[in-house]
């Protein structure tokens, strides 16, 4: 399934996010055409553009994709606005394999994720059935018409199991409706381990030098030419009173990785540093 395709199988992903040692092994920097899966991610909240709330979820989602074999390709933050909503969830559904929201599903009146990606696709709000079985389950003697907005879902979704409270997330085909609470978050990403179609999950490993970037960016250049495969990024940094950056290396290939890793190592060796395996 290409990008903008309706549903998704659920068969390919494990493995784990690799970084700091690798082991030993050659390889090569050959391209390859094997099919890259991708994901957006769609951050719903006025809190989170007015400062008042820090998104923490960003940084967990991209992690637990690049287990699942699939790339976090883009993210929008939106605020609680019915066309917003709709117009950047649409956007992202046209570019990529997979699309996740995060925000807006709670049972307040600001709560508006549901009505509007339903709105923008042009599906009926209903309730489901088993989202409300689980909440009076969930609230007993404490359930109100409130909280039973939460049981709310377009037409024709799934839920995501919540192990945190009883108000589960919504998967529409491609699309993963998710709370924003990052502890609700990451309990529905675990119900969806390796159920998503992807490819080989991404390895990282890390090169740490004492050196400003600049005396090393045509050192990097020349490496990274070498290794197609391979993804080289730079992140200095000032601690000590001296000046330093960590270099990130990214792929599905462990051995083009790991041959990667050596030459950077070497070639840094050889303009008089002392690179480490790892992160300074």
């Amino acid at each position: 399934m290409g990008a903008g395709g309706d549903d998704v199988g659920g068969e390919d992903g494990g493995g784990e996010d690799g970084g700091g040692r690798l082991p030993a092994g050659a390889g090569s920097g050959a391209t390859t055409d094997e099919r890259v899966w991708t994901a957006a991610l769609v951050v719903i909240g006025d809190e989170i553009l007015s400062g008042r709330t820090q998104d923490a979820n960003l940084a967990y989602l991209a992690r637990w994709l690049n287990i699942q074999g699939i790339r976090l390709k883009e993210a929008r933050v939106v605020p609680d606005e019915m066309a917003a909503i709709g117009e950047a969830v649409t956007a992202c559904l046209a570019a990529h394999d997979y699309v996740f929201t995060t925000g807006g599903i709670g049972p307040t009146h600001d709560d508006i994720t549901v009505d509007a990606i339903a709105a923008a696709l042009g599906l009926p709000v209903v309730m489901h059935p088993e989202a409300e079985a689980a909440l009076r389950a969930y609230y007993g003697d404490r359930i109100t018409e409130a909280r039973l907005r939460m049981a709310r879902v377009p037409q024709g979704a799934e839920l995501i199991p919540n192990p945190e409270t009883g108000a589960p997330g919504i998967r529409l085909g491609r699309l993963f409706i998710l709370a924003g609470v990052p502890k609700i978050t990451q309990g529905m990403l675990r119900g969806l381990d390796g159920k998503l179609a992807g490819g080989r999950p991404v390895l990282s490993a890390a090169v740490g030098a004492w050196t400003a970037e600049s005396r090393v960016a045509g050192l990097l250049a020349e490496v990274q030419r070498g290794f197609d495969t391979v993804q080289i990024g730079s992140y200095p940094f000032w601690r000590e009173g001296r000046t330093g950056a960590n270099f990130v290396l990214r792929s599905v290939d462990p051995h083009a990785l790991r041959e990667a890793v050596d030459r950077l190592m070497e070639a840094l060796r050889a303009d008089g540093l002392e690179p480490v395996e790892g992160e300074i």
